[in-house]
Order: C-alpha cells, then structure tokens, then sequence
C-alpha cells in the first residue's frame, strides 16, 4: 500500500532487525527519532504511520506523544512494540515475539486503510450537508466476548464499562453471533483448549469478513501465525486486557463509522452514518410514498415497531446496526428519536412480518453493557397496511399498540 508519508519510528536504541526490515524491503521508508524529539518530528515529518519502542520509564513521552498523535488529520496510526503497561488510547498494541516482519507489516496495513479512508471521507464531506460523527468510536462498538472459564464475568465488566459486549459460552455460539452482527473485535478467552483455539482462529483467517476484525486472545500462547492482521495475546487482570485491547477495538470501530459515512455520501445524506439505516427525514418520505404506491397498485406492506428502555439509549444503536444488517434490500428502516427503530417490510403480510420481526428481537436481546447489566430487550409491535390507512395512521396505531404491549 502507498502512503503519503514514511514511517516514524521512535526508540531510544537502535532500530530491532524487524523493524529495518520494513526499510529493507522498501515497503514502508522508515525514519529515526528518540522519544524526547517524538512529538516534534510527528508535526515535522507528517508520517503515516508511527512506530514506538515502549520500555519501562517510557510512560511519560508515550502519553506526551500519544497527545501530540490524536491532534493530527486524517487519522495517524500509533503502533505500540512490546508495552509492558497499560497503552493511552489511541496506541495500538503489538508485541514482537518471534522478530517477524510479516506480522507488523500487515499490522500497519490494515491501519494505513483506515487512514485512506478518512482521507476520502474528509474530502468527500463538502459534497453533501452530513457531518462527520464525532466523540470516541469506540462509544458505539460492540464486542464478542468468548469464554467460560472463572476470569469471563470480570473480562464481561472490564469491557463492558466502554463498549456493548455479546457473550458466548461456546464457539458455536460465537459463530451465529459472527453470521448476524456488526462487531468491533473478538475476545476468545478461557476455557477451551489449545486446539480449539487454533482452530477457531483458522476459521476467522480463511474467511474474508472478519479478516480486519481485531482478535485479542488472553489464555493460550500462540504457536503459529494466521492471516489475521489484528490479532494479538493480551493477557493479564481484566482492566489491562480491556484497556489494552481498546486502542484495536476503537480503529475497527472507526472504520466502521468512517464506511457509514462514506456511504450516506454516496446517498446524497439520506444514510444515517451513525445506525446505516435511513435518515428520520428519509424515512418519512420514502414511506409516505411506499403507502401511497401500496395503495395505488395493491399487495401487502407491514411495518414493525422495536421499542427499548429510554434509560438504555445504546441498545437502539445496536438494534439500528443489526436490522441495517439483517433487513432484506427491499425493506427500509429508521431509529427513531423516540428511542424506538421502525422497518418496513414491502410486499409483506403480517403473519411474514410477525415471523420476521420476532427473529430480529431475538438477535437483539443478546447484548449487554457489563458496567449497567443492561439488556437489549426490545418491546415488538407489528401491523400492517389496510385499504383505509395513510402513513400517518399506520404509524400511530403502530405506537398505540407499542404502548398496550408495554403496559
């Protein structure tokens, strides 16, 4: 991958034969600095990337440079080697065990993507009036947490203090949760053995979605290398591991929001970048006019209602991300400023819809906040179009059902 700019490398001792391997092989220039120069050389050089040698009594100039990184545009990855403690929050975790170039290589490629692509968004964003989602990414990420060992409730809580966590006991599990979700980062810990665990991890390699996902193992070594650029051992007490597994977790989730962006650019800003359904405003159009046709032409048109705690205003967003998902392409949705997420299913009569909409309230339910012990429980009401309705009208009987089932 080309790059506007060389690689920063920061250490205070000589390069590791690693890291003079990116310069050998001339994929990435590398340039030298020591940690008291850091911050200045990144506002000097304009990198694409940096690369810091973290030592014990480094902790000061990692916090220092770390500041001095998150100030830049378009996002400049921050690559952490071999950090004992726990990282700031924007530094990416990699440790170099076994001295291969390959690991780091494709480390800092999958971290340039991101980088092209808030590049492209940045300078797409006059096309359209949208604005670019602000605050920390990794508010709106969800992880798949792995485990069943003693170590999985605290792990649970640890990572539940900053993102939604789906919990799987089993690797089956996991796998229905992989098939049906947008996830930000996978936790595989206790409780399985070293086989297991290989192949799992197989798995997620050979197949081309969830390649980029980050992938934090906390109970096994690692004995071989597998095509998954963001995979890494963490292991530890919880907090660290949660902590120094965010930095990966925040950068998927980053890109995720930098995709949603980018295609409600290309939808003229009717896409909500932050749920990938419908604006409230496009919704209301688009199903002012699917009524109208329905009418007009005849067939079914049903609408589901999916209604959650106002106290837990995450799990709207996650059930917002997992209809954008899961809908067919015929179908169309909004989350509402009620709180509640409305789709439409076209061409759809109600015992179809009721069916569907159970089966989306079931994926919905398995989501948690480990700081809260909220669940994503949502109260379903469905209806369906009759020859008398208007949109209007379909929509408050929609409510008033909503609001019978909820009582």
């Amino acid at each position: 991958m080309s790059q506007a700019g060389p690689i920063l490398f920061v250490s205070d001792a000589e390069r590791p034969a690693f890291v003079a391997a990116l310069d050998e092989a001339r994929l990435f220039p590398v340039v030298d600095t020591d940690w008291t120069s850091a911050p200045r050389a990144v506002e000097e050089v304009q990198p694409a990337a940096v690369l810091a040698a973290v030592h014990a009594g480094h902790e000061p100039h990692v916090t220092r440079l770390a500041k001095t990184i998150t100030a830049q545009s378009p996002y400049l990855p921050f690559v952490a080697l071999d950090a004992a403690g726990t990282l700031p929050h924007n530094a990416l975790p990699f440790s170099s065990r076994g001295g291969n170039p390959d690991r780091l290589i494709a480390r800092l490629r999958a971290a340039l993507r991101v980088r092209t692509l808030h590049a492209t968004v940045l300078r797409r964003l006059p096309e359209v009036k949208i604005a670019l989602p602000q605050g920390d990414p990794a508010r709106d990420a969800t992880v798949l947490l792995i485990g069943r060992g003693a170590a999985y409730p605290a792990l649970s809580v640890a990572f539940g203090e900053c993102v939604g966590v789906v919990g799987a006991l089993s690797i089956e599990a996991a796998a229905k949760h992989l098939n049906t979700r947008d996830l930000d980062g996978v936790v595989l810990a206790e409780g399985f053995t070293a086989r297991v665990t290989d192949a799992f991890l197989t798995v997620l390699a050979e197949d081309t979605r969830f390649r980029s996902l980050p992938v934090v193992v906390t109970a096994h070594q690692l004995t071989q290398s597998y095509d998954l650029p963001n995979l890494e051992l963490i292991t530890g007490e919880p907090p660290r591991i949660a902590a120094n597994a965010l930095p990966l977790i925040r950068q998927h989730a980053m890109e995720a929001q930098l995709s949603r962006t980018l295609r409600s650019i290309d939808a003229g800003g009717w896409l909500d970048p932050r749920s990938g359904l419908l604006t409230v405003e496009a919704f209301a159009r688009d199903f002012a006019k699917a009524v109208e046709q329905t009418l007009a032409r005849g067939g079914g048109l049903s609408v589901a209602r999916f209604a959650f705690d106002p106290n837990n205003p995450r799990a709207q967003l996650d059930a917002a991300r997992i209809l954008s998902r899961l809908m067919r392409q015929m179908d169309f949705g909004a989350a509402q400023k009620d709180g509640s997420v409305i789709v439409v299913f076209a061409e759809t009569d109600f015992r179809t819809a009721h069916m569907i909409a159970r089966r989306l309230s079931a994926v919905m339910r398995h989501t948690s906040n480990g700081k809260h012990e909220m669940r994503s429980d949502p109260v379903v009401s469905v209806d369906s179009l009759s020859p008398s309705d208007t949109a209007r009208s379909l929509l408050a009987r929609l409510s008033a059902d909503a609001s019978r089932a909820a009582s």
